[in-house]
């Protein structure tokens, strides 16, 4: 029996979500909409490059819906002073801020940074993070049995490969810092979990127990490592430290599989997929192992749940046979689902801003990178290529 356990989680880390199987269920659903104020932009009199990055990032951001109106609610103005470009942002003919950006070094940079400033001066009231300074990792399979880590910008630019390995390189999730990445790599005897810094680049092992090491997820502070580990072939959830070798701590224990833990925005609980029940469900636990209860899911296998920073969890589910997915508003007890485009959708992530969500989608032939407006259910394609792309993380805000 433990040997079958063992083999069941092994396969499931290895492929997608569908190991698990569960029966139809009635649901209801609710989806919100809201709208974005409309901006025009003219560009950067004189600075054509800049003008175009402003532009990419103005419009892939979610918080404003881009016109060719000049009299749009929103007006953005830029202009050059010596080796300085001017922006003022007004609506209705009144300032709302202005900003002045040094043009020196990439431009591509400089628009993310200026984009991330008017962003959280338009929206204060909402405490909104500017997050398109921020990468997102995600795993792309080359050849069968091989996937690496690549990383790319919110706009599906600028992809970078941060892995080489000829072995299977998965669940990639960010550090705080935002200059690492931690992922599971498979090898002969098990899996290890692998910590990669960006700059200057170097690895170190940081999990290599006996089995199954896997779904790491660094805690808020940075100080703390989540995994799933099988040292007595029970698939477990457990915590441990993250900058140094240490005992880990059992935080569950029983023959069910564990799997895709995440940290809440305080760091003092984690969510993490069981199946104890026969079936995929989300389940909440104190981070010293106490308070476990079951989230109200809608669908089913709830799973690959993430923890915003406002106190939601997004999460795949299955729905009428396929993938898609829910948001669970911890503070209303509120599901929401957050598309209804076709496809299936797995593994997604929330952006820094609270609104984003990255995801997989496959068509059945393909999987691509695709971003949700949790707000509004708009969907944009962030990055497709000749490879099946899958398991994306966003960075937090802020950070590189």
């Amino acid at each position: 029996m433990k040997k079958v356990l063992f083999l069941a989680a092994a396969a499931f880390f290895a492929a997608s979500t569908t190991v698990f199987t569960a029966s139809a269920e009635t649901i209801v659903i609710t989806k919100n909409v809201r709208t974005n104020p409309e901006l025009y932009f003219a560009g950067v009199q004189g600075d054509p490059e800049f003008s175009k990055e402003m532009t990419t990032f103005l419009g892939v951001c979610g918080w404003f819906d881009l016109t060719r109106n000049p009299k749009a609610e929103y007006i953005l103005t830029g202009s050059l002073s010596g080796n300085r470009a001017v922006f003022t942002l007004t609506t209705g003919g009144a300032p709302v801020g202005s900003w002045s950006v040094t043009l020196s070094g990439n431009r591509r940079r400089l628009a993310q940074q200026t984009v991330d400033a008017i962003i959280q001066r338009n929206f204060k009231e909402l405490k909104v993070k500017g997050f398109c300074s921020t990468k997102i990792a995600f795993c792309a399979q080359t050849a069968p049995g091989v996937k690496n880590i690549y990383t790319c910008d919110i706009d599906g630019g600028d992809i970078r490969q941060i892995t080489n390995f000829n072995a299977l390189c998965v669940e990639p999730c960010w550090f705080p810092n935002g200059n690492s990445i931690g992922y599971s790599k498979y090898n002969r005897a098990g899996m290890d979990v692998i910590e990669t810094q960006l700059n200057p680049k170097r690895s170190r092992v940081l999990t290599s127990f006996r089995g199954i090491n896997s779904g790491a997820a660094i805690s808020p502070d940075g100080r703390n490592l989540a995994v799933i580990l099988s040292p007595d072939h029970k698939v477990d959830l457990y915590v441990m430290p993250a900058d140094r070798p240490g005992t880990p701590r059992r935080l569950t224990n029983s023959i069910s599989v564990e799997a895709s833990p995440c940290w809440s925005p305080d760091g003092r609980e984690i969510a993490f997929v069981s199946d104890e029940t026969g079936v995929p469900k989300i389940n909440i636990i104190s981070a010293d192992g106490r308070n476990r209860r079951v989230l109200k899911a809608v669908g089913s296998d709830a799973v690959t749940p993430d923890w915003s920073g406002d106190n939601k969890i997004v999460y795949a589910t299955r729905i009428q046979g396929a993938y898609t997915i829910a948001v669970y508003d911890l503070e209303t007890g509120e599901n929401t689902r957050i598309t209804n485009e076709p496809g299936v959708w797995e593994s997604p992530a929330w952006a820094a801003d609270n609104r984003q969500v990255v995801c997989k989608r496959s068509d059945g032939r393909r999987s691509a990178l695709y971003v949700i407006d949790s707000w509004t259910g708009k969907v944009r394609l962030l990055v497709s290529t000749p490879f099946n792309l899958s398991m994306p993380a966003w960075s937090r805000a802020g950070r590189r």
